[in-house]
């Protein structure tokens, strides 16, 4: 079995890759040349772009694993394994060539690429690379998470009065909007404050380095959450489904994590009006 070190040292390279397609793409690309596949979610080439850059590193190095990705792929020659094909207990890797691409095209600086790895349904080695701030993350298990080279760790704050939240709005589900704003007035009444940045990988990073305290949203994919809940476990936070129930990696789903379980036991019974 391959190591966490190599596995993180792949995922490294492969976020890498990605986030030097996005420099070279920065302010190139406006919100009206990019495809719009769904009402406020965008694709461009360089999704795409950075898509491929970063799967030909872990094609390269591991043939064999199977790889789970946002954008559609050409499986050039048919070689490539997606989940549900091949072996189970090889590594899974779940990658987001461009996460936060709408601020991508706006020119906002919050955005990244995430590349996880998942062995038997557990994360095991996650980057995130941030280009735009020159950031990048990293975690692998047993080996801690770091930000540029320094270790990090999530926050001792277990009052949710004090608390810094981060969020994601459901865009994608207009219907319920309504009920978000509900569970967003409330927070936003009990804590320090709420912000949204529109990147969950980020999201999650922020978390894992202290800078926020929690964190909730509805509906990710797999490819927003998996790197960097893989550094968020390094760094010592927790996570769940909204409903309490585990987060299947290889599904995504709502999640909800925070830095301890008293800080997400409050957070989960203040998004359910208790």
């Amino acid at each position: 079995m391959i190591s966490p070190s190599d596995l993180l040292t792949t995922a490294r390279a492969s976020a890498a890759a990605a986030a030097g397609v996005h420099l070279r793409w920065a302010h190139r690309v406006a919100p009206g040349e990019a495809v719009e596949k769904g009402r406020s979610d965008f694709v461009s080439q360089v999704d795409r772009e950075a898509q491929a850059a970063a799967l030909r590193v872990i094609r390269d190095r591991h043939p064999d694993h199977r790889i789970l990705a946002e954008e559609e792929d050409e499986r050039p020659n048919g070689t490539e394994r997606w989940i549900g094909e091949g072996d189970p207990s090889l590594p899974l890797w779940i990658v987001d060539p461009l996460d936060g691409t709408t601020n991508f095209l706006h020119g906002h600086p919050m955005y990244a690429a995430s590349v996880g790895v998942v062995v038997e349904g557990r994360p095991v080695a996650g980057a995130v690379t941030a280009p735009a701030t020159g950031e990048e993350w990293w975690g692998a298990d047993g080996q801690g998470a770091y930000r540029n080279g320094r270790a990090i760790r999530v926050s001792a704050i277990d009052d949710l009065t004090l608390a810094l939240l981060g969020t994601g709005f459901p865009f994608k589900q207009p219907a319920e909007v309504p009920n978000y704003v509900e569970q967003l007035g409330r927070v936003l009444l009990r804590s320090s404050g709420v912000r949204r940045g529109g990147a969950a990988a980020l999201d999650l990073c922020y978390l894992a380095q202290g800078t926020l305290d929690a964190f909730w949203e509805a509906h990710l994919s797999p490819w927003d959450v998996a790197g960097g809940l893989a550094i968020l476990s390094e760094a010592g936070g927790i996570w769940m489904r909204q409903d309490g129930s585990p987060l299947a990696l290889h599904e995504g789903g709502s999640v909800l994590a925070a830095n301890g379980p008293h800080l997400l036991k409050e957070l989960r019974n203040l998004l359910e009006g208790r």
